[in-house]
């Protein structure tokens, strides 16, 4: 696709292929011929294939012992990191960002775009989570991480003044933006492969649910309250640090199988009647490639679940919601959802999820990316 301006991507670091990674690959579909720029960049040769094998301008922290593994414990030193990198170059700036890529210095005559799929979580609102959970909440250490968290904080506010149009990957995370930085964001959701998904109507008796098991996706929570539930079977897919408390909850009703191949958990998406989800995730793209099964959802009702499932007694429902994290809640809405299954059909649960494609992605992206340019090139124009 032509463009008649130069663009330059930034992005926090690259070294796995996650949800971040994911938009930076339709985006390099978008523009084939943009540059590549982020902290670090260890991406491994297959992964670098998804981004079409573009590698990134780094910086000094590129260069840094163990950096690879340990790039979390240089947080305090991303924001000198991120200023270093020289965009000077390109017209417009689009900055994937969930700590310090958007804070990336531009010129007045440059524009700069931030799709922004979280504001620093761990600084923010979610930072008393964050430091109980790596025993920081106490102590010398937790006095030392708690002022950089500060110090962190105080950066990430003023660099929001350096980005021009602010992109939520949610109305959740348009909240948080608003709520942290005090300005506006659009909303494009992210780009889901439902496409790699097939609908099946023929649904079997028992439930699923796939995904890290680290503390705040609740996986420990799902397998307590099938525990409780005898009755019905659960069918678990993932690994991870909280796998053996997992373990020690499940019941003979439940099955963990730990990780699973793409081809295996899409299998078991596919043939299960509903799929569990109890994280509050910012957006969460499991629900989404579940109903592309044509699988319905029983969700935490909270973060960006709330976007993407349609609840019963709305039209065409994909599932429902729970509204508290706890045994009792899920426990309810599962009943809730035996009583009335048959008013959610496969159909309109792969419909909904088309809504969040790849190839729609792509499209708003261009278009916002070309009305943004179009507005901001005419007002370069204006002679005062």
């Amino acid at each position: 696709m032509e463009n008649n301006y130069s663009v330059g991507f930034v992005t926090d670091w690259l070294v796995t292929y996650a949800g971040a990674e994911k938009v930076l690959s339709e985006l390099v579909k978008v523009y084939p011929e943009a540059d590549l720029y982020s902290v670090i960049d260890f991406l491994s040769d297959q992964d670098r294939q998804k981004i079409g094998n573009k590698r990134a301008t780094t910086t000094f922290a590129q260069n840094l012992p163990r950096v690879k593994k340990k790039y979390q414990n240089y947080l305090p030193l991303l924001p000198l990191a991120i200023e270093q990198l020289d965009v000077s170059g390109h017209d417009v700036v689009i900055s994937s960002s969930h700590a310090v890529a958007k804070g990336v210095l531009t010129g007045p005559d440059q524009l700069h775009i931030s799709y922004v799929h979280s504001p620093i979580r761990y600084a923010w609102d979610l930072q008393h989570q964050y430091l109980r959970g790596a025993g920081l909440d106490k102590g010398m250490k937790g006095s030392l991480a708690k002022y950089l968290l500060h110090k962190m904080r105080l950066w990430d506010y003023r660099t929001a003044k350096g980005v021009d149009h602010f992109i939520g990957n949610s109305q959740f995370i348009a909240r948080r933006i608003h709520k942290v930085y005090g300005r506006k964001a659009d909303v494009i959701y992210p780009p889901v492969n439902v496409d790699r998904f097939s609908l099946n109507e023929n649904k079997e008796e028992f439930y699923f649910t796939a995904s890290r098991m680290v503390p705040y996706k609740r996986m420990d929570l799902i397998v307590e309250a099938f525990a409780n539930m005898p009755d019905k079977k659960l069918v678990v897919i993932g690994d991870g640090s909280e796998m053996e408390k997992v373990k020690r909850l499940a019941k003979p009703n439940i099955e963990i199988l730990g990780f699973q191949d793409d081809a295996t958990l899409q299998d078991y998406m596919r043939r299960a009647k509903a799929f569990v989800f109890a994280a509050e995730e910012d957006f969460g793209i499991s629900p989404v490639e579940a109903q592309a099964c044509g699988t319905p959802v029983i969700a935490f009702g909270k973060g960006g679940a709330l976007e993407t499932v349609r609840p019963l007694g709305v039209a065409r429902p994909t599932g429902l919601f729970f509204d508290e994290q706890t045994v009792p809640s899920l426990v309810a809405a599962v009943n809730r959802f035996e009583q009335n299954r048959d008013d959610i059909l496969a159909q309109d649960c792969r419909f909904n999820a088309t809504k969040f494609s790849e190839a729609r992605f792509r499209e708003e992206m261009q278009q916002y990316v070309d009305a943004k340019w179009q507005v901001f090139n005419e007002s370069k124009k204006i002679i005062y």
